[in-house]
């Protein structure tokens, strides 16, 4: 699998975007993906060190829109720990530039 297979997106609520502060990124992933493959995907993709990689697997819930009736899809978060000298992960796309 290729790295960009592997991580889906990242997932930006309240909790994470505090996370940020301690280097732990979390991104929705591949079910298929394992702790080692995650782990060189996102060494590959943003040229950082990883310290650790903490895997969630979310069941499927279901849900209403009025008379039908379906299920949210299942998926797999991971959030991953870089070293303190590595890098942050610029999701957000900020720049240092001042106008």
């Amino acid at each position: 699998m290729d790295a960009r297979d592997i991580i889906i997106r990242p997932v930006i609520t309240e909790q994470s975007v505090f996370d940020m502060d301690d280097k732990k990124y979390t991104f929705i992933v591949d079910p298929r993906a394992n702790r080692s493959h995650i782990k060189h995907a996102i060494e590959e993709l943003f040229d950082v060190d990883v310290k650790k990689v903490n895997v969630i697997n979310t069941a499927r819930k279901p849900k209403n829109m009025g008379r039908y009736q379906g299920y949210k899809k299942s998926r797999k978060k991971a959030i991953v720990t870089l070293t303190e000298a590595s890098a942050d992960i610029e999701i957000f796309g900020e720049s240092n530039d001042e106008e």
